[in-house]
């Protein structure tokens, strides 16, 4: 073989093993693309508290964060008493490796179900980024040892802040909020400073009945949408979904119709965006390619419907939504249209979910507030394929995939899901 030959088919062989590498890690909250979609499809349908259960181990507070996944190491934010930290495990075994973190001595303004430290962390394989609120953005290397902080100033909200760090480029980026500070802003990721910051527009509210307060507020992660034109960031603000220019923070577009309270990440389904709106339940779909104010040209616009706070799910054209009752349904971004709506049975009968859907090959993940997955059929029409209990703790994480693996959080261990 010649030379050249040689050279091609070892350029292709690190190509493939870089590719794979991509799909065992669960680098960021939603995923290796940011989606919720895993490549991944030789994974257990079946488990419970003992079956198919390499290892679980107690957290020491209660969380709603998501582990994220490279290599051996898998990491989770977590709150214990004043300190906001990242524990980071051994993957093999489950063993504390390290965790680090600032000590908050300023307290701060939460809801009982949404503890400190809900945002997820996110990786690139050199450093593990988390954005603890008031406390700032903090860096590590692998091995724990920090890189840099940065201070954001004070975040206040009366039911906390919840959206996660995504690393795009050199750029970290952070949806800060919701409240009266609330910005978009872009830290380079390897010295902490500060890149560009956008002023999120001000926001419209819901006034909550008999209470005289106004709220409002994000807690959108933002979304990376690919163009032929270059990546955008995407997000669901209080009365409109936005798209933004990583470069720089300027906005390129909006589409009003959106609620107040948006919680649920927007979706991208081929050249549609749609986005979901928190209490009140509304919900929009806009064809994008152009700039500017993009509300003459939407699609659809659903204007009440039930509590969404999870994310949902892409699958061949058609999204796969559900809301805070534990109804999935199967839309059609085009028109919006609910194709398809049930509740998953589970052995607790307890549907509630505030966690989002997770899709591998043609398996939809979702964990109810019983710890209890349900496994369903992407496909135009319900299937239920499985229901798995754990240990019956209150669980609002959602299911992690890597390497044949399944993971999931509960208020009260970290569980690693894998056939023996």
């Amino acid at each position: 073989m010649s030379t050249p030959s040689c050279l091609k088919f070892a350029v292709l062989g690190l190509a493939l093993c870089s590719q794979s590498l991509l799909a065992d890690n669960w680098p960021e909250w939603r995923g290796p693309h940011g989606d919720g979609v895993s490549t991944e499809t030789a994974l257990p349908l079946t488990w419970s508290a003992t079956e198919n259960v390499k290892w679980s181990v107690a957290l020491p507070e209660r969380g709603n964060s998501t582990p994220v996944i490279w290599g051996d190491r898998i990491f989770v934010t977590q709150a214990v008493g004043p300190r906001r930290t990242v524990m980071c495990f051994d993957r093999k075994k489950g063993d504390l490796l390290w965790q680090e973190g600032p000590s908050s001595s300023q307290p701060e303004k939460t809801h009982d179900t949404n503890p400190y430290c809900s945002a997820s962390p996110v990786t690139d394989g050199e450093r593990v980024v988390a954005w603890f609120g008031s406390a700032g953005v903090y860096c590590w290397d692998m091995k724990g040892a920090e890189q840099w902080h940065v201070d954001l100033g004070k975040q206040e909200h009366i039911w906390g802040y919840a959206a996660s760090p995504v690393l795009l480029g050199d750029l970290c980026i952070v949806n800060f909020g919701p409240g009266e500070r609330s910005f978009l802003v872009a830290l380079n990721k390897k010295n902490g400073k500060e890149a560009w910051r956008t002023e999120t527009p001000p926001p419209t509210v819901w006034e909550g009945a008999g209470a005289g307060q106004k709220w409002s507020g994000s807690w959108t992660t933002p979304v990376v949408l690919k163009t032929t034109k270059g990546n955008q960031l995407v997000l669901g603000y209080p009365g409109a979904v936005r798209g933004y220019d990583p470069a720089t923070g300027k906005e390129l577009w909006h589409c009003d119709g959106l609620n107040p309270l948006v919680y649920a990440n927007p979706l991208i389904a081929d050249d549609i965006v749609v986005g979901m709106g928190g209490f009140g339940g509304s919900a929009l779909g806009v064809k994008i390619g152009a700039t500017g104010d993009l509300t003459p040209q939407r699609l659809w616009q659903l204007k009440t419907s039930s509590q969404r706070i999870g994310s949902g799910v892409v699958k061949d054209g058609m999204i796969y939504m559900t809301n805070a009752p534990g109804v999935v349904q199967c839309i059609d971004p085009k028109d919006g249209k609910v194709l398809w709506q049930e509740r998953a049975k589970t052995p607790s009968n307890r549907g509630s979910s505030w966690s989002s859907l997770t899709l591998a090959g043609d398996r939809l993940y979702l964990v109810n507030q019983a710890s209890e997955t349900a496994v369903l059929k992407a496909g135009p029409q319900f299937e239920q394929l499985a229901a798995n209990a754990l240990d019956g703790a209150l669980s609002n994480s959602s299911v992690a995939i890597s390497n044949g693996e399944i993971f999931i959080r509960t208020h009260k261990r970290l569980w690693c899901i894998g056939a023996k």
